[in-house]
């Protein structure tokens, strides 16, 4: 893996260079972060900072789908978020249902399918339901898969991926030598998505925070110093730059 790039914001004032169309990422990951601080900058209470993450959510993903993107994965809520103050989680729920509820009819007017990875059951049955359903109405678009990663941890999806198999082990319809990288990959929350090509996580932080842990193996990283709510299709497109410029050669030697 190329050792990850931190890059200072690009200045939306700049003119917008448009990537290689012929070496975008296929599957691009996003951690979504910086809302709280964002606000704070702004004296704004932390949920107007997630309320501003929304909308630069939908400019992503309609610049991700713009520039020929066909997987968009996005850190919407982790496992680990539960901890927040109860009003914060509250807040972040009624705003992920609105969106959901809100933007459906644009999704597929656009032709976006919309998947969700991570543990469904946890959540309050309305939620659920309407998550479920937008599921079930986009599920046979395919200009742009919108994966969101919502109650979703990395060591959570293993563990879930490791059950699954025990339970297939106990009922022999599997056996120990039949398990590849292949098989696991099928029990994990994102089977049938090809890995990330590219993670991009804004926010200054430099880390992974317990996301797509199997999944990262040999995605490019790419770091952003810009908070969530400011990132816009130039940033997008900075980082598409960053990343047709690595060379990826998956533990082999290039040329070969």
């Amino acid at each position: 893996m190329t050792r990850p790039l931190s890059v200072p914001p690009a200045s939306t004032s700049e003119p917008l260079v448009s990537p290689d169309p012929t070496r975008i990422p296929a599957h691009v990951a996003i951690i979504m972060d910086g809302n709280g601080r964002w606000a704070e900058q702004q004296g704004f209470p932390r949920e107007a900072g997630h309320r501003a993450g929304v909308e630069a959510a939908r400019r992503t993903i309609e610049a991700s789908r713009d520039a020929g993107v066909r997987i968009l994965t996005m850190y919407a809520f982790s496992t680990e978020n539960w901890r927040r103050p109860m009003e914060e989680v509250e807040a972040l729920m009624q705003l992920f249902e609105e969106a959901v509820q809100r933007e459906a009819a644009e999704l597929i007017r656009n032709g976006v399918q919309l998947r969700v990875s991570g543990d469904l059951h946890a959540l309050e049955p309305g939620l659920r339901g309407h998550i479920e359903r937008v599921m079930a109405d986009t599920a046979q678009n395919h200009d742009l898969i919108l994966n969101f990663a919502f109650n979703y941890g990395g060591r959570a999806e293993l563990v879930h991926a490791m059950q699954l198999l025990a339970a297939d082990l106990a009922a022999g319809t599997m056996t120990p030598e039949m398990i590849d990288e292949a098989v696991i990959g099928h029990h994990l929350y994102t089977t049938g998505l090809s890995d990330p090509d590219l993670l991009i996580r804004t926010g200054g932080e430099q880390r992974i925070s317990n996301f797509l842990l199997w999944q990262l193996a040999y995605t490019e990283l790419y770091f952003s110093d810009v908070y969530w709510p400011d990132f816009d299709k130039a940033h997008l497109f900075a980082a598409l730059d960053a990343y047709q410029v690595r060379r990826r050669r998956f533990g082999g030697v290039e040329g070969t």
